[in-house]
């Protein structure tokens, strides 16, 4: 799978996200439906902490991504919702930290929401993958 950045500001790329990606040669493909802060049970953890729900919902992710055998280097494009839109930035330096590595800056739209669809939970994560 080729990716090629298109980026006619640079200016995303200081928050983390190409403006869009060309994606060439993938053969399998991956949606994701949103992963938030929860246990094996469904189970919301880490009430009221974003950053702690931030990376249980990242982990979740990379959980589902390594069940098809990808991780987030596959990842083309997120999307992500928070309950707090400033309280999830100040906490953006762990989505650095989990997709640095991979050196991937995958196309992403950050939406507020005045609720997610299980109570307390503060942020949720979705993907499309592919390779």
């Amino acid at each position: 799978m080729k990716r090629t950045p298109v980026n006619p500001w640079d200016w995303s790329l200081n928050l983390g996200y190409n403006q869009a990606e060309m994606i060439q040669g993938g053969t399998r493909q991956l949606i994701c439906a949103g992963q938030t802060a929860v246990d094996a049970t469904g189970a919301p953890q880490h009430p009221g902490d974003m950053r702690a729900q931030i990376s249980l919902a990242l982990d979740n992710l990379e959980a589902v991504l390594s069940d098809a055998e990808m991780d987030l280097s596959n990842i083309i494009r997120l999307g992500v919702y928070a309950t707090d839109v400033d309280e999830a930035l100040k906490n953006f330096d762990l989505m650095g930290m989990r997709f640095g590595p991979h050196k991937v800056v995958p196309p992403m739209t950050l939406l507020g929401v005045t609720r997610l669809a299980v109570p307390g939970l503060l942020f949720e994560i979705e993907a499309t993958a592919m390779a």
